[in-house]
């Protein structure tokens, strides 16, 4: 009786050593460098890099949050350091926001660059190429063009450049899924539209249509922008040696937005986008 009961002491003090050497490592693996905040705009072009850095993110060890926003916000949280980094800043539209901002807001790197923007059109419609094409055409498209939300740099330029042409065009701001909705019905009824479009954009493959040349210039080709409150390289250096390294193509983030739109799942499309990537992953994370 002595023996079973030593016996039996010993495998008490196995299982509760295995025990709590099981929780101290649950513990250690359940354990967080810290949080960090990601900016995400109501726009497609956003989500795929949003969703991979999350997972990169989370992977060195960090709880990672995405805040939706608008750009107005986004800046305004960034600025106060409720909002750590956001991965899809354009240039020149969000250009007088960065100005406002410079002292709390720092670029940290370019996402990818050349990505066309302006006055969208169905490309069978002969005869207008550049936007000073439209001049009294207007009434063709019902004296409106379909932009984004309020707020957006975007929405301001177009704003501009209907004065600088001198336009009868008034501008109906939306969000991009209300105004691609619009889109949508117009052109499957075969009636002209003017639009605000931009690449990356799943629209190019699902439309017919063309970027208007901006002989006014306030239309530029735009570069894409990795911003950070300029507090993150102190509170997680490594988070944002990483994003120093970030960068995708035009080509994958469409690639990845047509994915997600014909209903995969926005982390597995990310996920894929890694394990396809993964030296260029390993290569951005190689000072942090």
């Amino acid at each position: 009786m002595k023996k079973f009961t030593i016996v039996l002491s010993l495998f008490t003090l196995l299982f509760l050593a295995a025990c709590g050497s099981s929780n101290e490592e649950s513990t250690d693996a359940s354990e967080s460098k810290g949080t960090i905040n990601l900016a995400v705009t109501p726009w497609t072009s956003t989500v795929p890099p949003t969703k991979i850095a999350r997972i990169i993110i989370e992977d060195m060890g960090y709880e990672v949050e995405e805040t939706q926003a608008d750009v107005s916000s986004t800046f305004v949280g960034l600025s106060r350091g409720d909002l750590d980094a956001y991965m899809d800043s354009w240039m020149p539209a969000h250009e007088n926001q960065m100005e406002k901002y410079s002292d709390s807001v720092e670029k940290v790197t370019t996402s990818y660059d050349n990505a066309n923007t302006g006055l969208t059109i169905p490309s069978n419609l002969e005869g207008i190429n550049k936007v000073s094409d439209l001049k009294g055409k207007e009434d063709q498209f019902g004296n409106k063009i379909y932009g984004i939300e309020e707020g957006a740099g975007a929405t301001e330029m177009m704003r501009e450049l209907i004065e600088e042409a001198d336009l009868d065009l008034e501008l109906v701001p939306s969000s991009e899924g209300g105004m691609l909705a619009q889109v949508q019905r117009k052109i499957s009824s075969d009636e002209p539209v003017i639009f605000y479009g931009w690449r990356p954009h799943s629209m190019f493959n699902k439309f017919d249509i063309k970027v208007l040349e901006d002989d006014y210039k306030v239309f530029t080709p735009s570069t894409v922008n990795v911003l950070a409150n300029n507090g993150l390289k102190e509170k997680a250096p490594d988070v944002y040696a990483f994003l120093q390294n970030w960068n995708i193509s035009i080509d994958e983030v469409e690639e990845m937005i047509t994915k997600i739109e014909d209903g995969a799942d926005e982390r597995e499309v990310a996920q894929e986008w890694i394990d396809n990537n993964q030296d260029k992953v390993n290569k951005m994370l190689e000072n942090e």
